[in-house]
């Protein structure tokens, strides 16, 4: 006997005009300026990302949902269209947070107000990203390819800075890893789980082909603690796996994390002990050691994505597109 599920017929959906946003389009920064921020890690990645660059490596930069809302989007963008990095992977609320950015110049509730009273998320035009994923499901598509896709042929106002718009634009692999449940949009009786299963699992052996070419390469995480290290865990296996098998290797490559733990002055080549509590920091132990052990090399950069996105970005493009 099958369990009651529950039936989502009986939500009542609010257009997102009466919806308070914490975030509105102002947040958005420059593609290509000098914000003033320095650290000196940032001059290594930058010649490491321009190394990758000249032997056709892969630069993979994963991301969480605050990068989005930091308003760095432009920042990432250009350094997609330079060149610099080939393969952009992030989670579902950064995808979502893109999505409303580019569709209403704003994004960002406050779950304190909104879930007291049964509200969060229930929006009635932030649906409208279960319909890219449903289409571009049936059309083959992963599940970034299928937002931008839908960003860029509905002519969303602001879509020039959407990720996931440039993605599509440029066809270079935005792709997107959801847990079923986890997402505001799961909520909608439009979402299909078959669909948005079919869509982020297609995108996760795009981003599995991707760390194929992960040698010489450069792996960046910002600001994702989970989705980021175990989708990257899982597909370099398979990738090594493959690559053992054919003789080649895949060990000398560069990672760094991005984020707010103050790890400054650690050893993070070395996974802490099971008693720190910062053993279960999987960006330390995952990107930062384990999977570097064979020849690889780690950084950490403690910092805002506000600053330390634009940093990058400026430190690599060295201010031509800026006219400097």
């Amino acid at each position: 006997m099958p369990f009651e599920t529950f039936d989502r017929s009986r939500l009542k959906l609010l257009p997102l005009a009466e919806r308070i946003h914490d975030l509105h389009y102002d947040v958005m920064k420059p593609a290509v300026f000098d914000n003033g921020y320095r650290h000196p890690t940032l001059d290594i990645l930058a010649e490491r990302m321009r190394r990758a660059r000249e032997l056709g490596a892969d630069v993979t930069l994963m991301l969480g949902g605050h990068v989005i809302r930091a308003g760095v989007a432009p920042s990432l963008i250009a350094m997609m269209e330079a060149g610099y990095v080939n393969h952009f992977a992030m989670n579902g609320a950064a995808a979502i947070h893109d999505f409303e950015f580019a569709l209403i110049g704003a994004t960002t509730e406050s779950v304190a107000k909104y879930i007291s009273e049964g509200q969060f998320g229930l929006w009635k035009e932030t649906g409208l990203y279960n319909d890219a994923i449903n289409e571009g499901a049936r059309d083959g598509l992963g599940f970034g390819e299928a937002l931008g896709r839908y960003i860029e042929e509905h002519d969303f106002p602001y879509r020039k800075t959407s990720l996931l718009a440039a993605g599509y634009r440029n066809q270079v692999p935005v792709t997107v890893h959801v847990g079923v449940g986890c997402d505001i949009v799961h909520e909608h009786p439009n979402a299909d789980g078959a669909l948005i299963g079919e869509a982020t699992y297609r995108d996760f052996l795009i981003y599995a082909r991707r760390i194929e070419a992960l040698e010489n390469g450069v792996f960046l995480d910002f600001g994702s603690a989970v989705i980021g290290p175990e989708v990257y865990l899982k597909a370099l296996s398979m990738a090594r796996n493959v690559a053992f098998q054919e003789g080649r290797e895949i060990g000398h490559f560069t990672t760094a994390v991005f984020d707010l733990l103050d790890l400054e002055g650690k050893d993070v080549h070395e996974a802490p002990p099971k008693s720190d509590p910062r053993y279960y920091f999987r960006p330390w132990k995952t990107i930062m050691a384990r999977t570097v052990a064979d020849g690889g090399e780690s950084f950490y950069v403690r910092g805002v994505h506000a600053d330390t996105v634009p940093a990058l970005c400026w430190n690599l493009l060295g201010g031509k597109e800026a006219g400097a």
